[in-house]
This record gives structure tokens, sequence and C-alpha cells, in this order.
């Protein structure tokens, strides 16, 4: 099963950067394990993987914002 990465609550916050994936996709992760960075205009915050398994990565790092309810990627559990 696939769980979706999404940024975690940044109040009002529209939109962000995504700094970096501090993994690569094909990587092992554990639920909870900061796989990736996005910056608010005040802040840096850590996303966390939703699950155990395989990363993913749909949005890249980059100059460009993206939605703060965008799904950034995937944790596939390989259970589904």
């Amino acid at each position: 099963m696939k769980h979706p990465i999404a940024i975690p609550n940044v109040g009002l916050v529209e939109s962000v950067t995504v700094i970096e994936w501090t993994r690569q996709t094909g990587d092992a992760v554990r639920a909870g394990e900061t796989v990736a960075i996005v910056e608010t205009e005040k802040a840096q915050v850590d996303v966390p993987a939703p699950a155990d398994g395989a990363l993913e990565i749909t949005v890249i790092p980059g100059p460009d914002l993206v939605s703060a309810e965008s799904v950034l990627g995937f944790v596939d559990d390989g259970l589904g």
C-alpha cells in the first residue's frame, strides 16, 4: 500500500518550498523518520515518513513553491 507523504500542518501557510529530501527514491524509511525538509516564509519544517517502507519521491527540491496541501511523495509498505 502506498502512503502519501503530506506536509505537516504549518498553520495558515498556502505554499512551501521543498528544500531537500534526506533520502533517495527506493531507500527504506521508518515511520516518523524525517524524509524531507520544507520551508515556509518563517521556518523550516521536517516532513516525517507516514509508514515503514520504500520512499517514492514525486516533488523535487527547488525554488518553486508547492501548495501546502500537496502530496510530496509516497512510502510503499509493500503490502498492497
